[in-house]
């Protein structure tokens, strides 16, 4: 797992195959987001057989079977919807391009599995609900600072088991490292959505889940660029309080401001405040004390427990996401749910007040 930048993260996988080989075929298209290889690696760990690669970019292509020796590379994005056997294609092409990719491969007869941001405007939102209503098919998406990191799967167990009772409040913070090397894509907002619509996606999928909630609006929302005046397009600050439809509230702030001495991409932490305790992440570092990511500390009537989740309950969303495929369930994730996130994620952006260095 890379520590340098966000854009990398992927966890060592965890196996837990819920399919045989070649019963889940799936391909890959679209690698223009590195968080590709974390959903190759999640769905082949759950059994997947990944079969087939395309992007345009050879190198892309290239780096790609470094990882995944044994994946053919198609000739053409058709190559790959053409294949009967092909169940899913996962992509993390440009997140403005992503919508659209996801209907040709629902119009291809296969569900679709996207990296977050799963899209950037309403009217892309509005063709993703109208085609996964009209076929049956699946846009799910890869929220990966929940279902890809051990203390929040542990934190939702948590909190279903009622450890901290009912959840009033959940608090994001996703500070992010910019690094070098972004593509230009990167800083042009038409392309990337803006920063509340990029990775603050993560955040109201959080909010939205561990609250219970189905829905939400937005109470206020601001974005600005603060220390980036030679990339005007980019947002390098975002905030966005939420009002949940059960009551519950959501804060979030995410930027790019992580210092170059920290160990890792990011000090990505949750807050999550119940009626009867309250939970703290740690996700990806515990600061100055050398022990590195995973940490969970609860709070209840019995007393202090720190948990150090890593290795413990593993990436659960990756199997259920090939069940649900193969039974046509909803056990990883609703499809209201991850259009529920993405949809705050484009109207806090819309709505975001512009702040003034």
């Amino acid at each position: 797992m890379s520590n340098a930048s966000g854009a990398q993260y992927a966890p060592d996988p965890i196996p837990a195959p819920v399919v045989e080989e070649g019963e889940f075929v799936f391909g890959a298209i679209g690698l223009d987001h590195g968080h590709i290889y974390g959903m190759t690696g999640g769905l082949a760990s759950a059994g997947g057989t990944l079969r087939w690669v395309y992007d345009p970019d050879p190198a892309k292509v290239a780096a790609f079977q470094q990882q995944f020796p044994h994946v053919r590379v198609a000739r053409s994005e058709a190559e790959v919807l053409d294949d009967a056997e092909v169940r899913l294609v996962a992509g993390a092409a440009v997140t403005s391009d992503r919508c659209a990719l996801g209907l040709r491969v629902m119009e291809a007869g296969k569900d679709y599995f996207t990296d977050k941001a799963p899209l950037t405007t309403l009217e892309q939102l509005d063709a993703a609900r109208e085609a996964t209503a009209r076929t049956g098919l699946k846009y799910a998406v890869y929220y990966s600072e929940r279902i890809h990191v051990e203390a929040a799967v542990l934190a939702g167990q948590l909190i279903d088991r009622g450890a901290i009772g009912r959840v009033i409040q959940v608090q994001g913070l996703g500070p992010h490292r910019l690094g070098t090397g972004r593509p230009d894509w990167f800083f042009e907002k038409e392309k990337y959505g803006g920063i509340l619509c990029d990775i603050g996606s993560h955040n109201f999928e959080q909010m939205l889940h561990f609250a219970g909630a189905r829905s939400a609006e937005v109470a206020y929302s601001a974005v600005g660029n603060f220390q980036h005046p030679d990339h005007p397009g980019l947002d390098d600050f975002g905030e966005a309080s939420i009002v949940m439809d059960n009551g519950a509230s959501g804060y979030c702030r995410v930027d790019w401001f992580t210092p170059d001495g920290l160990s890792t991409w990011g000090d990505g932490r949750t807050f999550i405040l119940g009626t009867e305790g309250y939970i703290e992440l740690r996700k990806y570092v515990n600061i100055a004390t050398g022990e590195g990511p995973g940490h969970v500390f609860l709070v209840d009537g019995e007393g202090e427990h720190h948990i150090v989740a890593d290795g413990t309950v593993g990436f659960p969303f990756f199997g259920q996401l090939i069940r649900d495929c193969l039974d046509r369930t909803e056990t990883a994730m609703t499809q209201e749910h991850a259009f529920a996130a993405a949809e705050l994620s484009v109207r806090a952006q819309l709505g975001a007040r512009i702040l003034a260095p």
